[in-house]
């Protein structure tokens, strides 16, 4: 069986990782209530998801990342209504191109686009939903591996415990993984 120690070590010699280390138990139910309390731009909900599935893994890695580091295999950002219908969505720059030929599509900035045909029954929200590592997953003795960006109040609270320094050049990823 892999310790986190073990893939905490192994995450921190990827490209762009900067500094990674086990959370603090303890700092679970902080973060936890932080993301809780998050509220997106004019009014709307914001769920993280991602960071809410993390934190009920049994090992959890903080990853402080920079620029070099891979982009994430799924978006990270979902504008949600009713149950599950997406109805805006990051993208990311290989993708742009075929959003650009579609004309059932808005964007909102270069890296999100709205599908204004969908028509919600309910209020939207922002949902960062898990993520997957496939690096990790592939690892021997790890399971139910998710990743997720914390917001940037949970960001800063995990730079904090290490007594890392608030650099808008660097960002935090939270990755949870239980034991095989």
């Amino acid at each position: 069986m892999v310790t986190i120690e073990e893939v905490a070590s192994f995450v921190g010699r990827m490209e762009g990782s900067r500094h990674v280390f086990p959370l603090m138990p303890e700092a679970k139910e902080k973060l936890m209530k932080i993301e809780e309390s998050i509220k997106a731009s004019f009014g709307i909900n914001c769920t993280n998801k991602g960071v809410m599935q993390c934190l009920a893994r049994q090992n959890i890695i903080v990853i402080i990342k920079d620029s070099r580091f891979r982009p994430p295999p799924e978006p990270t950002v979902l504008l949600v209504a009713d149950e599950d219908m997406i109805i805006g969505m990051e993208i990311f720059p290989d993708q742009k191109a075929q959003f650009l030929e579609r004309d059932d599509v808005v964007f909102l900035s270069d890296e999100f686009v709205l599908f204004p045909n969908l028509r919600p029954k309910s209020k939207e929200r922002f949902v960062m939903p898990p993520v997957s590592f496939p690096e990790v997953e592939r690892m021997p003795g790890t399971r139910n591996v998710v990743s997720c960006s914390p917001s940037p109040p949970g960001d800063m609270y995990v730079r904090s415990l290490h007594g890392l320094p608030d650099d808008p050049k660097l960002a935090s990823i939270l990755l949870g993984y239980d034991d095989e």
